[in-house]
């Protein structure tokens, strides 16, 4: 790729880890870890595409049988954050060399509310020329919608962009969007897809 196009990055097991929250809410939410990571992800769509913090805990709670009250919807928020904060040295290192080269770099990521403002004060964000995050717009990936949203506010073509992500779905998402898209193999191997040698 040449040094004129986007960089489009995913957050998610691409710039971090897969969540480490898991065993936490289960926890504090006195319910089986199997039944709690169910209800998390079967309602997690709707939580990336703007649910309240308070709605998404409760439906996890009636779920596996326990009430949620505002409380204890804020601490679950708060270790769900923390739980997706742990990012990766190697990544990060690339990013650092990507823009210190000039490359542009856009983020798009499926995220709740309280998500992207905790992601919007970290140091790595300070790369990103725009951070595209799925709750603040209403619309998540692998929708053609949120492709066609971020190469307008970036003013690119969509065949100018190539986007990195982990799941095969919204790689082909962005394809279906015209974008040059390619799922993450990692930092090390991701340099040759960027230019980087």
């Amino acid at each position: 790729m040449t040094g004129n196009g986007w960089l489009v990055f995913d957050y998610g097991e691409v710039i971090c880890g897969p969540t480490t929250a898991l065993p936490d809410l289960a926890a504090r939410l006195g319910a089986p870890l199997p039944d709690v990571e169910r209800a998390y992800w079967a309602r997690r769509n709707a939580y990336d595409r703007g649910m309240d913090d308070l709605v998404y805990w409760r439906a996890i709670g009636d779920a596996v049988g326990v009430t949620v009250d505002p409380a204890t919807a804020a601490e679950l928020t708060e270790l769900d954050v923390a739980g997706w904060s742990h990012t990766d040295p190697d990544t990060l290192d690339l990013l650092d060399e990507l823009a210190g080269a000039g490359r542009r770099l856009a983020l798009l990521s499926n995220a709740p509310v309280s998500f992207a403002r905790f992601a919007e004060r970290q140091d790595w964000a300070r790369h990103f020329r725009e951070l595209v995050f799925s709750a603040d717009v209403g619309l998540a990936k692998p929708d053609r919608a949120i492709f066609d949203l971020l190469v307008d506010r970036i003013g690119a073509a969509a065949p100018d962009c190539l986007f990195l992500d982990d799941r095969p779905e919204n790689v082909a998402g962005a394809r279906t969007a015209g974008l040059r898209a390619e799922r993450w193999p990692g930092a090390a191997s991701a340099r040759a897809l960027v230019g980087l040698n």
